[in-house]
């Protein structure tokens, strides 16, 4: 590649400053490049850097024409069992006609690629996926559509897309050594939750955690109760945001599955759903969104009466998010709107089973 050219060259300025997220970035941008030769690409083909948040992603365009999506993965977020185990449900979702980016295997035929960055020693995980050329509905930062009847539209779809995903995997078999990390009570509360406590959150008032460890508390009796069988629980993809469903033609694809894991199909919903609470629209898109689930599969009225719950859940586990990515702009932007909406919906959970 000529470094002269490729965006993945390092600034040359010698008056630049040079932060630490570059650094990293330059340290990611070698890894990307050391790993084409995992699948015999040409070492000529082009990488553009176009997320960078919880993983890195690049485009990868190569001298033939081929296209595809590069991912350096969060070191330590997934064991290799975890990772290969999400690219296997992938790869089960589209074979049954789920739209999702395909898998593609290195020249070993392995899932991913390990490489060891030289500066650090630290272990990234690499994988290819075929690439997807579409529009996302949205984005958290940036918003959604203002007309209505379009968001209402495409949350339909996001509540048909949702139970299909629910239901192909009640019956899916498992492969041998299938592993995901679970978003049950231990996987949102315990000391080593998925994304953190939220009682670890140092911008949390003393009255506000006591607050919040009283719902919590309370939440966690309701979760007991609900149980975890198979009507309620299990694989859900547990990031069915806007930037994670990409429209091409009338088809929406899902991308995205790193938080992908066992949780309670409520926790699907109330997380695509999550960040509208409070729009002009959301009680158009929310029953938008139920009526494509219902048409796919059931949803009584009796689970559908504990989505509030659901939702304070997010708001935690959010909580805990903002906690261990606290120097992220994202994080330092949303916390005191999570913290609000926590707060308000505990106190609303709490005089809801308190009378």
């Amino acid at each position: 590649m000529n470094e002269s050219t490729s965006p993945l060259a390092p600034p040359t300025d010698s008056g630049q400053i040079v932060t630490d997220l570059d650094q990293q970035l330059l340290a990611f941008n070698a890894l990307a490049l050391a790993s084409l030769e995992k699948w015999d690409i040409d070492p000529g083909s082009k990488l553009s850097l176009i997320k960078h948040r919880e993983n890195a992603v690049y485009e990868l365009m190569t001298p033939d024409g081929g296209r595809y999506a590069l991912r350096i993965h969060r070191a330590g977020y997934h064991s290799d069992a975890a990772l290969r185990s999400e690219l296997q449900w992938m790869s089960a979702l589209n074979a049954a006609g789920l739209l999702t980016p395909q898998s593609v295997k290195t020249r070993t035929n392995d899932w991913f690629a390990v490489l060891q960055e030289g500066t650090s020693g630290e272990r990234y995980q690499v994988d290819m996926l075929s690439w997807v050329d579409g529009k996302a509905l949205g984005s958290v930062e940036q918003g959604l559509s203002d007309d209505v009847a379009t968001l209402a539209a495409n949350y339909r779809q996001v509540g048909v897309l949702a139970a299909r995903l629910h239901k192909l995997t009640e019956s899916w078999p498992k492969p041998e050594g299938f592993t995901r990390h679970a978003w049950d009570i231990d996987g949102c509360f315990a000391e080593h939750a998925v994304w953190g406590r939220y009682r670890d959150l140092e911008v949390l008032t003393p009255e506000q955690m006591a607050t919040l460890d009283a719902a919590s508390e309370a939440l966690t009796t309701l979760l007991s109760d609900l149980g975890r069988g198979p009507e309620v629980y299990g694989l859900i993809h547990c990031d069915l945001l806007p930037e994670n469903l990409l429209g091409s033609g009338e088809d929406i694809y899902l991308i995205d599955f790193d938080d992908a894991g066992f949780g309670w199909y409520l926790f699907e919903i109330a997380t695509s759903l999550f960040f509208l609470l409070g729009e002009p629209y959301f009680d158009d898109v929310s029953s938008a969104l139920i009526e494509g689930y219902r048409s796919e599969r059931a949803l009584p009225d009796k689970q559908l009466a504990l989505l509030p719950a659901f939702f304070l859940l997010r708001a935690l586990v959010y909580l805990g998010w903002a906690h261990t990515r606290s120097e992220t702009e994202t994080a330092k932007e949303l916390t005191p709107k999570i913290v609000a909406a926590a707060v308000e919906m505990a106190e609303a959970f709490l005089s809801k089973i308190n009378n």
